[in-house]
């Protein structure tokens, strides 16, 4: 059996975790900056929600995007904030003549076979200023991350997000951004 070891602190005090700003620089390791869920839940909203109740679920659990669900808890789709601030609930309001209360999730999210995605072998093998210069050149504004099972089935492993990396590559000291790609990541996504 093996043992775990116990040692003591060396320090006698240490700084709250996250207080301190978190910067990434361009040849940090993707995974850096990633959202991995099996580090964290992901956030979910359902896909028969009112599209201000999915914003406002966002909010309160500060993110930009959420998961869409069916009735069984299988994943159906993806709602940005873009998504539901932009121009789609007004387009889909007036095809089909409703008020915005009506719009739903599922009307203007983006669908599972719509999606762009990487496997997580590949953010894996590519730093920070590589996930930047895909944001600004694909010009989306998030990209789910799947991990593929021995048995060959796809599953959600993570989310990039390009507004994160972009906060990420800044430096707020400098007043400018390391790479030069996050002033474009920000115009597109």
């Amino acid at each position: 059996m093996n043992v775990l070891s116990l040692t003591a602190a060396t320090n006698t005090s240490f700084q709250i975790p996250g207080v301190t700003p978190w910067h990434a620089d361009p040849q940090d390791a993707a995974l850096t900056v990633m959202t991995d869920f099996r580090e964290r839940a992901s956030v979910t909203v359902a896909a028969t929600a009112a599209i201000d109740e999915a914003l406002e679920h966002m909010r309160h659990a500060g993110v930009r995007c959420a998961f869409t669900i069916d009735d069984h808890s299988r994943v159906v789709g993806l709602i940005t904030a873009y998504d539901i601030l932009g121009e789609k609930p007004m387009q889909y309001m007036q095809s089909r003549a409703i008020t915005r209360r009506e719009v739903l999730v599922r009307d203007i999210m983006q669908k599972v076979a719509e999606w762009r995605v990487a496997d997580i072998k590949q953010i894996e093998r590519v730093n920070v200023a590589a996930v930047a210069h895909m944001f600004a050149e694909k010009r989306l504004t998030h990209l789910p991350i799947m991990e593929t099972s021995e048995a060959g089935e796809q599953r959600l492993r993570g989310l990039l997000s390009a507004a994160k990396v972009k906060r990420l590559l800044s430096r707020p000291e400098s007043g400018r951004d390391v790479t030069g790609v996050a002033a474009s990541v920000e115009r597109h996504g």
